[in-house]
């Protein structure tokens, strides 16, 4: 067995992780209906907070996007969903 092919699959699934992060200041209406549990009122409702500006964190997410609290936040962090670039963290 040639030994890189160990390297080029850890390198493969790195890439392969990446591409199911979705940046929530990025994320087009269609993108955000993917997530699951998110669905086109939840989706609009973000789209229609973000025209005042992206969000700066998952707390100004959370206060600035009614119907998104502490549960939900963790579940679309759990479908690789970040906002401004971060994962939610749990244990706040």
């Amino acid at each position: 067995m040639r030994p890189w092919l160990g390297w080029v699959g850890v390198a493969l699934l790195c890439v392969s992780h990446a591409v199911h992060a979705l940046e929530i200041n990025q994320a087009n209406e269609a993108e955000l209906d993917s997530i699951k549990g998110m669905g086109p009122s939840l989706s609009a409702k973000v789209l229609q907070a973000r025209v005042q500006g992206p969000f700066t964190s998952w707390r100004d997410l959370m206060q600035r996007v009614a119907g998104i609290r502490h549960n939900k936040a963790r579940q679309f962090s759990e479908q690789g969903l970040t906002v401004n670039g971060q994962a939610f963290d749990f244990k706040k």
